[in-house]
């Protein structure tokens, strides 16, 4: 019987799957989960165009599933699995969140938190940046590629 590890890129493969299930939906493919003891609790992708809501970025989308989950506000005993370096708006709902890890992929020098504003995470955050970023950026510019 194989042991599964359970690493940041194996939960980032997970936020994959997610981004390529907007792909299919022709949304942006960005993918994110929402991981708690080893065990995820939400999966989501992009859904701005489905719903029509600038606001419904995989990150919300996340949040909203894993808060439910739980059954609390607070995800600081969680990390944030995001193909997508997080926006500035799904950076402080991390920071409202006080989720205790964001994971991400790819960097997003436009758009992305860092970039903007770098110190807007709840002060215990942990960031891990870069983690499959070939992919997940591939992924992206694949999608926008078809789009031009």
């Amino acid at each position: 019987m194989a042991v599964i590890e359970y690493t940041d890129e194996f939960f980032m493969k997970e936020a994959l799957k997610e981004a390529h299930k907007a792909m299919e939906r022709d949304e942006v493919p960005i993918g994110a989960v929402i991981v708690c003891n080893n065990a995820i609790i939400a999966r989501t992708y992009n859904l701005t165009e489905t719903l029509n809501d600038v606001t419904a970025h995989a990150e919300m989308q996340a949040f909203t599933a894993a808060t439910h989950h739980l059954g609390a506000k607070y995800l600081n005993d969680c990390t944030l699995y995001v193909s997508l370096e997080p926006c500035p708006m799904c950076a402080g709902a991390s920071f409202w969140s006080q989720i205790g890890r964001i994971v991400y992929g790819a960097d997003d020098e436009k758009r992305g938190f860092t970039g903007i504003v770098p110190n807007m995470l709840h002060p215990k955050t942990e960031v891990v940046a870069g983690v499959l970023a070939e992919e997940c950026g591939g992924l992206l510019k694949e999608f926008f590629k078809e789009k031009r």
